[in-house]
């Protein structure tokens, strides 16, 4: 399992945040994009983005999505909507941009199968028990290189406590 203890996922690549203290760090409220903005946006990409000196895009809304949608849907509209804009954004920005879907309650719904390396989604009621593939279907199956974002400043730094606050992938090919 590779670990982020760095800043690079706030530079490049495309995460999943769930520390409130990281998000405030690298975006004002004024600066997060909506999941209907992000989609509207992937049809013409601006030359600047909002956060991060112009190379940073920071998306809520996602998770709200996955919880109204039934999880057949869900999976259709991650694979189908989601993942194209994610694609289309690492190509438009060449890597050198770093897009971060924002997920409060990322920590308490991801889980990940210590075998294989894949994350999973655990769906809000009524569908509770139901998980989807998420690693799968954002970052077409490339898990291994995803990387767990630990904060720094938590003085315990293990993988799973309270340093954990997101996932990064660098790129996805």
């Amino acid at each position: 399992m590779r670990l982020v203890q760095n800043t690079i996922w706030q530079r490049r690549g495309i995460s999943l945040l769930w520390g409130s203290n990281a998000l405030g760090e690298i975006a004002r409220p004024e600066q997060v994009a909506s999941i209907r903005t992000f989609l509207a946006l992937a049809q013409s990409w601006p030359e600047d983005l909002p956060s991060g000196g112009g190379n940073l895009l920071v998306v809520a809304g996602l998770e709200g999505c996955l919880d109204a949608l039934q999880p057949t849907d869900a999976e259709a509209w991650l694979a189908g909507v989601v993942f194209p804009a994610i694609i289309g954004f690492q190509e438009e920005y060449q890597g050198q941009a770093a897009l971060v879907l924002w997920l409060p309650s990322g920590k308490k719904r991801l889980s990940m199968s210590a075998s294989t390396e894949e994350y999973f989604w655990s769906c809000a009621l009524p569908h509770a028990g139901v998980k989807l593939p998420l690693g799968r279907m954002l970052w077409a199956g490339a898990e291994s290189e995803v990387g767990r974002i630990l904060d720094p400043a938590e003085k315990n730094q293990d993988f799973d406590g309270p340093a954990w606050i997101g996932l990064h992938h660098p790129r996805i090919s």
